[in-house]
C-alpha cells in the first residue's frame, strides 16, 4: 500500500477519518505489512503484501484474519490482540 493513500481512507464501517497505522515491513514508502486501526469502533484492518483489507465484517475472512493477529501479535497493540473488532484472540 503507498503511504499517500492514507489521506484518502477511512473505516468503512462508520467512516471515521483519519485512520491509524501501524508498520511492521515497509519498502521505501510501500507498507507490505501492517495494520489500519479506527480509534472510533475499534476495527482494525490488516495490510497484506502490500493490500489493505479493508472489508465490512460480514465480508471478512475470519481465518486470515485470526492468522493476521498470530503472526503480527507481539508487534499489534493489547487493545487490538485482545479486543479489535471484528475478531480477536
Amino acid at each position: 500500500m503507498q503511504r499517500k493513500l492514507l489521506d484518502i481512507l477511512a473505516c468503512p464501517i462508520d467512516k471515521h477519518y483519519p485512520l491509524e497505522l501501524l508498520e511492521f515491513n515497509t519498502s521505501g514508502d510501500i507498507i507490505v505489512d501492517g495494520v489500519l486501526t479506527c480509534a472510533r469502533c475499534g476495527r482494525y484492518y490488516p495490510i497484506i503484501d502490500e493490500i489493505p483489507v479493508m472489508l465490512p465484517d460480514n465480508l471478512r475472512n475470519r481465518k486470515e484474519d485470526i492468522g493476521f493477529l498470530e503472526k503480527w501479535s507481539a508487534k499489534l497493540p493489547d487493545k487490538i490482540v485482545h479486543g479489535g473488532k471484528p475478531w480477536s484472540l
